[in-house]
């Protein structure tokens, strides 16, 4: 390490400095030469003042000490093997799971000497060290280069030894991957690229939902590789229960076959589907004979009920934008001919009822008991009288004025759902609607979604409000003309997303129930066996204020009985839980916790899924492997010329060792030293005049 000293000042003036210290030991000392000191003890006296005074000046001078530390780093060699499940299938499989990795350790630990060796085994993501075991799901060669990029930047690395099969089933293309990296590329091409006799599932294409009772298709293609001459079977099952079954033969060394199958949603929830192919004899993998599809099946659609007291164009543009969300079925009729249940319904759809012709007071006496969320349409024909009664959450005093043309203005502040920038844009566009006149008051838990612009002026009366009550949730569009703002949508835009998108957004809000249990736990339905099962967890007290004070306790059982017992990791104000992942199968999950006395409980269950990706393709794809190592100043080489690589590395004369010079500044006045030494030089000379009898 080597030092020098600078200043933030020219150095010509710690002249100054040393004249000062001087002069000041010459005042003290020599003119002073009376104060009984000997001449040897003045002598000493004013060297050490002399010193003391010329540092402390020469700290204004902002000095800094500059220190050069030099240090070598070797190149650095990373090893990094394919730990995924495809790497072993083939003629090779024995040899590359014991001996060929064994080799690969042995040649790093060699190299250790002349470089400093990091080694990696990589699935969908990378760890340190090499493990060998082939149990990787996923391969994600973009994932090794990041973690590479990210550990070794602005390092010494000199050469990646890539020991993989080349088949990506994840990530970046590693050819892009690794389009920049400055070091080189040893590629070791491991698996076979001879195609085996296999059977397998291409794709199976399906819809994520279906509604109960309905028809809904699967397209399975299959292909088959060096099978010509055999005889498979497709079957679709659920459970225990075979759903279908389709022979076929295979007519083609390199075959191919779709088939659509039609299947019926029995019941509702989440269904697992296993389709499967029977296996043919010689085939180097049966893992990928099959595969898992989840379908979620809804217990029909939610119904809205649409009742108006007379007809009216809002009726139509309202029908049809619900029903462009498949979700929704409506029924719409007058009020005069209603004669259903309204508890069958998800929500109603009141269209100027009440109103002057008819206050509807047996709907309304209905809807108290049923508790069904309600939309109120006000218009020409609507009895605010009788409207203010039901307290929908907005209250308009009785005006014998007309109505006035109020154009909607977007609340920027509404929070029970976001509306999409595609109506905010078309907002301006649309047409005023026809309001009744009045000082509007909006009730405890409204909120208004649009407020109303009277010709220029933007107002602070609602247009439209949704309210939570105790019971449901009820809306009001205190307008009528709404087919003019979808006419006004396609005219503008050639379509009717808008405006279908503005009421499907407000019915949603309306129907979806909402979960008042105090306990709830939220989990997906499956995960794949490579993924953490994760699970969260809220609880309320008898106030609905969000506690996370009790532990919450879980049991997880899987389909042979046995239970792995699990406790939730608190966060702010909830609970969270990674359990880690699972190996396939269905599972079943208890969770509880007891709060003031009171136990509480929730129970789902979730299904593993078994990943064969890594089996759908059993090619290693040895090109790949080639293009990373020409593109990047290296070389492919084979299991059995191991050994080569060693020597290749030798022969590279751009792998060195680096030297580095790290400079560091530092401020004199901050080294603890230069205080010490003053201070030390200020007691010595107190010291020696006190004992020779000064001060």
């Amino acid at each position: 390490m080597a030092f020098s000293l600078l200043t933030a000042y020219p150095v010509w003036l710690s002249v100054f400095c040393l004249i000062t210290g001087l002069a000041y030991a010459f005042i003290l000392y020599y003119r002073n030469s009376s104060n009984g000191f000997s001449k040897r003890l003045n002598w000493i006296l004013a060297v050490i003042r002399a010193i003391t005074v010329f540092l402390i000046s020469f700290l204004l001078l902002s000095p800094l000490l500059k220190s050069s530390l030099r240090h070598s780093e070797k190149p650095i060699v990373v090893f990094a093997l394919d730990n995924s499940e495809s790497v072993p299938v083939g003629k090779d499989s024995a040899y590359i799971r014991k001996q060929f990795v064994e080799e690969f350790r042995k040649l790093s630990q060699d190299l250790q000497g002349d470089y400093d060796v990091f080694a990696y085994s990589f699935d969908e993501s990378p760890v340190a060290g090499i493990t060998g075991d082939f149990t990787g799901k996923e391969t994600n060669m973009g994932s090794l280069f990041q973690e590479l990029q990210t550990r070794y930047s602005n390092r010494n690395l000199a050469a990646l030894v890539l020991a993989s099969d080349g088949i990506i089933t994840k990530g970046k293309d590693p050819v892009y991957a690794a389009e920049n990296v400055p070091y080189s590329i040893y590629a070791v091409a491991l698996g076979d690229t001879t195609q085996h006799k296999d059977l397998l599932i291409a794709r199976v294409a399906h819809n994520q939902m279906a509604y109960l009772g309905n028809d809904f298709p699967l397209e399975v293609t299959l292909l088959a590789h060096k099978c010509s001459g055999s005889q498979g079977k497709l079957t679709v099952s659920s459970g225990e229960n075979t759903l279908s079954s389709q022979d076929f033969s295979i007519t083609a060394e390199e075959f191919s076959k779709s088939f659509t199958i039609i299947l019926s949603a029995s019941k509702p929830g989440v269904q697992r589907f296993r389709v499967q192919l029977t296996s043919v004899k010689g085939e180097v993998s049966t893992s990928n004979n099959y595969k898992d599809i989840f379908i979620e099946v809804l217990d029909g659609r939610q119904k809205v009920l649409l009742l108006s007291s007379s007809p009216h164009p809002d009726i139509a543009a309202l029908k049809s934008a619900i029903q462009s969300n498949r979700n929704y079925e409506v029924e719409d009729m007058l009020l005069s001919d209603f004669k259903g249940n309204l508890s069958k319904y998800n929500l109603v759809i009141l269209h100027q009822i009440p109103s002057v012709n008819d206050a509807g007071s047996d709907i309304l006496s209905e809807l108290k008991n049923v508790q069904v969320p309600v939309m109120y349409i006000l218009g020409n024909q609507s009895n605010l009288q009788a409207f203010n009664a039901i307290q929908a959450g907005l209250f308009i005093p009785p005006s014998t004025a007309s109505f006035s043309s109020a154009f909607p203005v977007l609340n920027n502040s509404y929070s029970q759902f976001s509306v999409p920038s595609s109506v905010s844009s078309m907002l301006p566009e649309f047409s005023p609607l026809s309001v009744p006149f009045g000082q509007y008051k909006a009730g405890p838990g409204t909120e208004a979604l649009f407020y109303q612009k009277i010709g220029s002026v933007s107002t602070q009366l609602p247009l439209i409000v949704t309210s939570q009550g105790l019971d449901r949730k009820t809306a009001v569009i205190a307008g009528e003309g709404l087919w003019r703002w979808r006419i006004t949508n396609f005219m503008k835009a050639g379509n009717f997303a808008a405006f279908d998108e503005l009421i499907s957004k407000l019915v949603q809000y309306l129907s979806v129930k909402s979960d008042k249990s105090q306990f709830r736990v939220l989990t997906r339905n499956y995960f794949k066996e490579s993924e953490p099962i994760e699970f969260d967890a809220e609880f309320y007290n008898d106030s609905y204020e969000l506690l996370n004070e009790p532990d919450v306790n879980i049991q997880i059982t899987n389909s042979e009985g046995k239970s792995f017992p699990f406790v939730f990791t608190r966060t702010s104000n909830a609970y969270t839980l990674s359990a880690g992942s699972f190996p396939p199968g269905d599972y079943t999950f208890k969770a509880s916790l007891t709060f003031s006395g009171k136990a509480f409980q929730r129970a789902g269950n979730f299904v593993v899924l078994a990943v064969n990706e890594e089996l759908m393709n059993t090619v290693a794809n040895h090109s790949l492997l080639l293009s990373l190592a020409k593109q990047h100043h290296g070389e492919i080489v084979y299991p059995n010329e191991l050994s080569k690589i060693k020597s290749m590395l030798k022969s590279r004369d751009d792998l060195k060792t680096v030297v580095y010079t790290q400079k560091k500044y530092t401020d004199l006045v901050n080294i603890f030293l230069v205080l010490c030494l003053i201070l030390t030089l200020l007691t010595t000379e107190w010291f020696l005049r006190k004992r020779n009898g000064g001060y």
